[in-house]
């Protein structure tokens, strides 16, 4: 079930790295920039400030629109949109969003208690009075009391220590609260904001921003992947067994060339049987893909993972994807290192065969039984020359250690070389150190983490 792409294929997944490589700064100057705008609309509109109040209420102006103006790029960040997925990165945009959604919910608790606390003393009340009358008193702001306390529990939940408690379906889902959230803001921000008011340029500007976002959620989180999956019409054709707790899912479905794919990126799946519905798993494809096949090979790791092994051929699935930029185009040297670690071998074997130039894969496993696609790896090592390292880490094994000095020999000439690396998260984090110390630029290791 192997096949190397054609050249044009390889030039595609390849091309213009350099370009690829400015789309991160871009995109994130067109963030900051949007906020400078943000704020030079408060400037434009603000004459003096003088006094407490005025001070107060000036700085819960500008965190109440920063805040709008987050909530807006946050919800941009997760569109999944081809351009900043394939080229930023699913991981990379996901903290983007973690980090602006921290700053995203302060800026919205500053702006609640700078307004209640700058009018307050404007109108010389207490403030448990002035917070009564601003919720009840004012339009849309019953509205935007629960959209607010909606957003601050998103962030409670998003916060590390309670996402360790919690499956990741069942964050995923109440991350959906997000969309409500902001939905019950925005009517306050045109409605009450004095920036806002009377001023119907401004107004459709942020008609404009936010709709644009609501349409970018709309065709790339929804109708995307209704589209593709009433075109495509996959469904699992085999299970094939590879190492123990590991699997082999190939599927079928038509017209697979037009999902453009390519080798390291990922779906995610949905399979349509019994308890595995209503969750979609993220899997790279572990084979170059196909016209009429994909591959994906998954390790039993959890509920969703173990179930797979039971699939039966003609189950149909939804695949949303594809999604990731962990694909040739990250690199642009001749020579390249693979280190995978257990199942983080499935996106490298599909590189593997098709990345250009010259090829080193060291392979990392507790025993050897573990080495799924071990017959795979050797046969495209034979067939384009390329050097495979198996290294065992358990009793009797000669794994290598994750140490600068013992990669160093294993691959001469280590520091000129383009590094992918997929494996458990504590791997990863010891081999991206060892490369820094062996002298391998930041830029050049490239690794992309499914943790949410």
């Amino acid at each position: 079930m192997t096949v190397l792409l054609t050249s044009r294929d390889v030039l595609r997944g390849r091309a213009a790295p350099r370009l690829t490589a400015l789309v991160p700064p871009l995109a994130l100057c067109a963030v900051w920039a949007g906020a400078a705008g943000v704020l030079g609309l408060w400037w434009a509109d603000t004459a003096s400030v003088s006094g407490p109040a005025g001070w107060l209420t000036g700085a819960g102006r500008i965190t109440g629109l920063l805040a709008g103006y987050g909530c807006a790029v946050l919800l941009a960040l997760m569109a999944r949109v081809p351009l900043l997925d394939h080229t930023v990165g699913t991981d990379r945009l996901a903290r983007w969003h973690a980090a602006g959604g921290r700053y995203t919910v302060c800026l919205a608790l500053a702006h609640t208690l700078l307004i209640i606390w700058g009018s307050a003393l404007t109108v010389h009340s207490g403030v448990v009075q002035e917070t009564a009358t601003l919720v009840l008193g004012y339009p849309d702001m019953v509205a935007a009391t629960a959209g607010f306390l909606l957003l601050v529990g998103t962030g409670v939940v998003s916060a590390r220590a309670a996402r360790r408690r919690l499956s990741y379906e069942t964050w995923h889902y109440l991350h959906f609260a997000t969309y409500l959230a902001v939905f019950l803001i925005f009517g306050h921000q045109l409605s009450n904001g004095a920036d806002f008011v009377g001023r119907r340029p401004v107004q459709l500007a942020w008609y404009a921003l936010y709709l644009g976002v609501a349409a970018l959620l709309g065709w790339y989180r929804f109708a995307v992947p209704v589209r593709r999956a009433l075109r495509h019409r996959l469904r699992v054709a085999e299970v094939r067994p590879e190492a123990p707790g590991v699997v082999s899912v190939y599927l079928t479905g038509a017209r697979l060339t037009e999902l453009g794919a390519l080798p390291g990126q990922f779906f995610r799946w949905r399979f349509l049987a019994p308890g595995l519905w209503w969750t979609a798993g993220p899997y790279s494809l572990s084979a170059p893909p196909r016209p009429d096949v994909l591959r994906i090979t998954v390790k039993a790791a959890g509920g969703h993972s173990a179930a797979l092994a039971r699939l039966r051929p003609g189950t149909r699935v939804w695949a949303e994807g594809p999604y990731g930029a962990f694909t040739a185009a990250r690199g642009s040297g001749p020579k390249t290192l693979l280190l995978a670690g257990g199942v983080g071998i499935t996106p490298l074997r599909a590189l593997f065969e098709t990345l250009p130039g010259q090829v080193t894969l060291v392979y990392r496993a507790r025993r050897p039984e573990d080495l799924a696609l071990r017959g795979e790896l050797d046969a495209i090592a034979a067939a384009r020359g390329a050097v495979v390292h198996y290294a065992v880490s358990g009793p009797g094994g000669s794994g290598c250690p994750l140490t600068a000095r013992a990669l160093g020999r294993l691959v001469p000439d280590l520091a000129a070389h383009e590094v992918y690396l997929c494996g458990p998260p504590g791997m990863t984090e010891t081999a991206r150190r060892a490369l820094r110390a062996a002298g391998v630029p930041r830029h050049r290791v490239h690794h992309e983490s499914f943790d949410f």
